[in-house]
């Protein structure tokens, strides 16, 4: 698998868009404020990157054995699609760790329950996303990556 040049700078784009808007402090819910109650609390730099891992912690819970590794490679090319269609604002060089990984058939745990309701990706996507917060789950037998199995 590979990205096409033209979706990798649709990626580029959209992420210095999404900068441009944090450095205007132009307000983006649960990005750059509370979520819930405290949505209309802006955040301030600082506050920005320590609520979203905290986010990431919060909707990573999940319980229940690991995902079968062919949804998971499924899921992993949820956010690939989605970013390259200029929707997520997700710096580049996560769809293209993502697509490494798919390449080389290293795929992380994901538990096949988790504890959001409101949406069905967010516990495995949050699940995921720990792998770049280096806090992932960890497997015995997994090669090249601790956070991962092949």
């Amino acid at each position: 698998m590979e990205l096409a040049p033209e979706a990798l700078e649709r990626i580029k784009v959209c992420r210095a868009m999404l900068e441009e808007k944090l450095a205007a402090r132009e307000i983006m819910y649960g990005t750059n404020t509370g979520i819930g109650e405290f949505s209309e609390h802006l955040l301030s730099d600082e506050q920005v990157k320590e609520f979203q891992r905290y986010l990431v912690y919060n909707h990573a819970a999940g319980i229940g054995a690991p995902a079968p590794i062919e949804h998971v490679r499924g899921a992993m090319g949820g956010p690939r699609q989605r970013a390259c269609a200029r929707q997520l604002g997700l710096p580049p060089e996560i769809t293209l760790t993502f697509i490494e990984m798919l390449n080389k058939g290293v795929t992380p745990v994901v538990c096949q329950k988790g504890s959001v309701g409101a949406c069905g990706d967010l516990a495995p996507m949050a699940q995921l996303a720990l792998l770049f917060m280096a806090k992932a789950r960890r497997t015995s037998g997994a090669s090249g990556c601790p956070a991962a199995r092949r």
